[in-house]
């Protein structure tokens, strides 16, 4: 593997407003744009997908692969869709990115459009982040004005027209085809499979949908090469990626390393956890991945190695957790969170989630009944694989999980309430504000 961080998406985050197009140009930005241009569209295509990149919004696909999907012989007009809508909980490095150097997300969105053949691009954003709207806006409007987007840019006769739209803030709108409806004003919610966007996407017609992180990083392989790129990383997982490090960690935030580094390495850079503490449980992908323990901190945190131990490296969102944390709190605040957004198209998630928190809500207070685990684990299993989408797979996965992992914490719950087992105060990641003088007067 090569160096432990390996800044390229992130090099630029120190920089003086680095968000600005003068100050990203002078790091070489829209050079690869320059260098695309000057190659048939087929040509960047085959580049990107020699470089093995890989969905860097939580399945992991080939990118492009998916770009060779689009049917170039269709004679509708074909879309690309960036989905900015981050929301998975423990999730961020899109929104990190957009505010730090929306210009990285702009340039790959035109290569990326270029390469597809597309002449109509919208970027996805989660309508709660106004201020990374905002900045998104302006550096399409930047880009305008430079010529890098509209019409014949940089004189190569290609046209591109970019959309910045903002949502209306629903976590379903990240599933890519409730995306689609959400971005023809209808309700966000998932469509059923076949057909696939590349054949009927956006307004019925060829559509790439493609992760923040994932378009982002397509400058840089046209400007280093597919060989420099696939240089990092391990022999499937290739490049470099963001890692979230949140919960009770010294010093948390955003690790660009290569695909395959631990967390123990990345705990290193860290600091560790906080001081007096060790880690108990922690989530490889976010919350609507099967949570991990200690005994997994030297798992290679690419897509094959988190597989390997029945896991998803999903969005990349290490949430640490140390002892002082209730696993049937964690898992029940996450189960909350599912519930409430449910899209409440299919029964099983629209039903299902609700019976979880049902009964976790029962063991979190210590009155749990005979047989409770053994429903959570039924339900579990009648969610898993039977609804449109993803949703009720992300609810069921921290569950289970947890209970092979702790399946003690849960049968506690049959008499005693988590909050005397684990008192809130204890894992609270920051102390309570002083009070002032005079206060309560």
């Amino acid at each position: 593997m090569a160096d432990t961080l390996t800044p390229v998406l992130t090099a630029n985050w120190g920089d003086e407003r680095a968000w600005k197009l003068a100050n990203y140009e002078r790091r070489d930005g829209y050079q690869g744009l320059r260098r695309a241009l000057t190659m048939e569209p087929a040509e960047v295509v085959a580049l990107v997908k020699d470089s093995g990149l890989r969905g860097r919004g939580g399945a992991g696909f080939p990118t492009g692969m998916k770009w060779s999907f689009i049917p170039q012989d269709n004679p509708k007009p074909k879309y690309l869709v960036v989905n900015a809508d981050e929301s998975e909980p423990g999730t961020c490095k899109d929104i990190p990115l957009m505010m730090a150097s929306p210009h990285t997300l702009v340039e790959g969105v035109i290569i990326s459009a270029y390469a597809i053949n597309c002449h109509t691009a919208f970027i996805y954003v989660r309508g709660e982040v106004l201020h990374v709207v905002r900045r998104v806006q302006q550096a399409v409007r930047e880009a305008y004005s430079a010529g890098y987007a509209g019409k014949n840019i940089l004189g190569s006769g290609y046209d591109l027209d970019i959309v910045v739209h903002a949502g209306a803030g629903a976590y379903i709108c990240g599933e890519e085809t409730a995306l689609l409806d959400s971005l023809e004003g209808r309700r966000g919610q998932p469509r059923l499979r076949p057909p696939f966007p590349a054949v009927a996407g956006l307004y019925a017609s060829p559509t790439v949908i493609n992760n923040v992180e994932s378009i982002s990083s397509v400058p840089a392989i046209v400007r280093g090469g597919a060989e420099w790129f696939s240089s990092m990383g391990t022999e499937k997982s290739k490049g470099m990626t963001i890692y979230s490090l949140s919960g009770h960690v010294r010093n948390t935030g955003q690790f660009e390393a290569p695909l395959g580094i631990t967390l123990r390495q990345l705990l290193e850079l860290a600091g560790g956890m906080r001081e007096g503490h060790r880690l108990k449980f922690w989530t490889p992908g976010g919350s609507s991945t099967p949570i991990l323990t200690p005994e997994h901190l030297d798992v290679p945190l690419d897509y094959e190695g988190v597989a390997g131990v029945r896991s998803m490296l999903g969005t990349k969102a290490l949430q640490c957790f140390d002892e002082t944390t209730s696993v049937v709190r964690a898992v029940l605040r996450w189960t909350e969170f599912y519930k409430h957004e449910s899209c409440g198209k299919c029964t099983p998630c629209r039903e299902g989630t609700w019976w979880l928190v049902q009964i976790l809500s029962r063991l979190e207070a210590g009155r749990g009944e005979p047989g409770d685990i053994e429903k959570l684990l039924d339900l579990c299993e009648n969610i898993l694989g039977r609804s449109f989408c993803a949703l009720g797979d992300g609810a069921t996965s921290p569950i289970s999980s947890a209970i092979q992992h702790f399946r003690d914490e849960f049968e506690a719950g049959m008499h005693t309430p988590a909050w005397e087992l684990f008192p809130y105060e204890a894992s609270r990641r920051f102390a309570p504000a002083p009070a002032t003088a005079g206060a309560g007067a």
